[in-house]
């Protein structure tokens, strides 16, 4: 799994290896059952501290996009709630649309961009 940190970006660097973690599930880079790095192994590789590793893996955890393993460490484990999944989809998609409609984006334009989006997921 190849995790790429921007360190000149305003995102936390927590957030940035949360988000390629679960870009890298949805494209089927990483699959259920796949052990992550250690958080050691992870720091080192991407040259960031252990507690910003950690602190990515807690959220994923709570995300339910991972297990914590007292053997095995960090597995991808996904919590299926499809409904909790919505409602933060919405609550998340909200704010995004709200942006987009300030910066006079179309209905047709964002469905566009979630279709490829999708279709990049999918193959």
């Amino acid at each position: 799994m190849l995790i790429e940190i921007d360190f000149n970006s305003d995102e936390a660097i927590y957030i940035q290896l949360r988000n390629q973690i679960i870009i890298g599930i949805a494209t089927s880079t990483i699959h259920e059952g796949d052990p992550l790095p250690s958080v050691r192994q992870l720091a080192d590789t991407v040259g960031v501290n252990m507690h910003t590793v950690n602190k990515a893996y807690s959220v994923l955890k709570q995300e339910g996009f991972i297990q914590l393993d007292r053997r095995r460490g960090a597995v991808i484990a996904l919590d299926i709630d499809k409904i909790k999944a919505m409602e933060e989809m919405k609550t998340q998609l909200i704010i995004l649309l709200a942006k987009g409609c300030c910066k006079n984006i179309s209905r047709e334009e964002v469905h566009n961009l979630v279709d490829e989006i999708f279709d990049e997921y999918e193959n």
